[in-house]
């Protein structure tokens, strides 16, 4: 059977789906197949509007769910209060992802019955992610992971489907780029968001600014390192403008989930 049949023999069993949606490739294809299978009054995605998630973000989530007919709900959830998020332990995604699915547990008062799904792929079992220790503690359900779609398979399904998402780089949230340890705050999520900003409408779509206090590090594929480099004087300008002292590029250019380097032994 191929993804596609797997998935719909998966939703078959499902009676109405609350999804945990955040604009990703991952969770959009979850939502959009949820819709797909389900139809229109048994699916909802469900986005937090939290200070983690860049605003452009957003807005995005907001057009995928009008584009494809996908009731949306957006929340706040307030992650950032919890001492145990803010202070910034590595497993600081448990804390955000146990916030999130507990306001999700609310929302299943209005539909008992319905399944809690997240966009988890086969391909993150073999990551660092704490948060999975949330979503079992919630019994939220991974129909991508269950039917043992990988990344590259997710793209795949999503341009099948002309998913406007399917080619979205990674966009974790605005906490990962603080190194650990380093306490995560509105100020610095701001900071970050807009100096990103800065370098996708510099000509890096693809970029990551870790917040080291008042020095940014910026990140950006290897290919246009120097390319970056040749620009870097405006650049900095326009960082420095937003607060940050020191600007340094790093040279190895970027890797996903650089800062998880200091927990392996």
């Amino acid at each position: 059977m191929d993804s596609l049949g797997r998935l719909k023999a998966w939703y078959a069993d499902c009676p109405g789906a609350l999804i945990a949606f955040s604009g990703g490739v991952d969770s959009s294809l979850v939502a959009f197949l949820s819709r797909y299978f389900l139809g229109r009054e048994k699916a909802c995605a469900v986005i937090s509007a939290s200070a983690s998630l860049k605003l452009s973000d957003l807005e995005e989530a907001r057009t995928f769910a009008r584009n494809h007919d996908l009731p949306l709900r957006v929340i706040t959830t307030d992650e950032i209060s919890n001492p145990d998020y803010f202070r910034n332990p590595a497993n600081r995604c448990y804390y955000c992802k146990h916030t999130l699915y507990d306001e999700l547990q609310g929302l299943r008062e209005e539909h008992p019955d319905w399944w809690v799904l997240n966009g988890t792929n086969a391909d993150d079992f073999g990551d660092y992610r704490p948060g999975l220790q949330a979503a079992d503690e919630f019994s939220v359900r991974s129909p991508l992971a269950d039917c043992d779609l990988s990344k590259i398979r997710v793209r795949e399904l999503a341009a099948h489907f002309s998913l406007e998402c399917w080619n979205k780089p990674a966009s974790p949230c605005l906490s990962s780029r603080v190194p650990y340890g380093e306490e995560i705050t509105v100020r610095k999520l701001r900071q970050i968001e807009e100096a990103e900003g800065i370098l996708k409408s510099a000509g890096f779509p693809v970029n990551r600014v870790r917040h080291y206090g008042t020095t940014a590090k910026i990140e950006v594929p290897e290919d246009d390192v120097q390319k970056l480099k040749a620009g870097q004087k405006e650049i900095e300008e326009a960082l420095r403008s937003i607060g940050f002292e020191k600007i340094e590029c790093d040279p190895e250019g970027f890797v996903s989930g650089k800062l998880n380097r200091v927990l392996k032994p």
